[in-house]
């Protein structure tokens, strides 16, 4: 197993529309064992190949308390066949937008149809905290994140914010790189 860096705003891959998967194999498998692993270590409840650079339809999850025993969950090219009319909203927070959080309003129910690693089709009705984590990590299969889902102001702002941040990164890179460079031509 290996932990992957988690990509985050303003990366332009998050919007990536992720290919569906064509067979389970070897190569899959260990994509979900290192999506795992990089899940558990960040931590977080669910995470979507494509947080990892992977625009695959693959989406785990774990929804059980930190001292509780894990209850790992797989989904293989899932997708909402059904959403209630009724709405719940949480508070939902992203590995790909650190640290920032904000009330997103769902649908309370929806089902879900997908692969498991076996290959064989699953069909659940999912609520509450399941119903909005299993929504969040299929968005972001679809390049659509949970700040789509809130006011263009404050999406706006927590951009602008990224963006501000990954530049300032990029400068203090760019500085190392450049003194790095710099002693070696010395």
């Amino acid at each position: 197993m290996a932990r992957h860096d988690i990509i985050t705003l303003p990366d332009k891959r998050l919007r990536l529309v992720s290919e569906p998967v064509k067979r389970i194999d070897a190569g899959i498998r260990k994509l979900v064992e290192d999506m795992f692993e990089t899940m558990y270590a960040a931590p977080g409840i669910g995470l979507a190949g494509i947080q990892i650079g992977v625009a695959k339809r693959v989406v785990v999850m774990d929804l059980s308390k930190k001292d509780d025993e894990h209850k790992p969950l797989v989904l293989i090219n899932p997708e909402i066949t059904w959403s209630s009319q009724e709405q719940a909203s949480y508070e939902e927070g992203c590995l790909s937008i650190p640290d920032y959080y904000e009330e997103v309003e769902r649908p309370e129910r929806v089902k879900v149809r997908y692969l498991d690693l076996d290959g064989k089709a699953h069909e659940i009705e999912a609520g509450g905290l399941f119903a909005t984590c299993v929504q969040h990590e299929i968005d972001h299969t679809n390049g659509v994140l949970f700040i789509d889902h809130i006011s263009r102001l404050k999406r706006d702002r927590v951009t602008k914010k990224f963006i501000k941040a990954a530049k300032t990164a990029d400068k203090t890179t760019s500085k190392t790189t450049d003194k790095t460079a710099k002693k070696v031509e010395a």
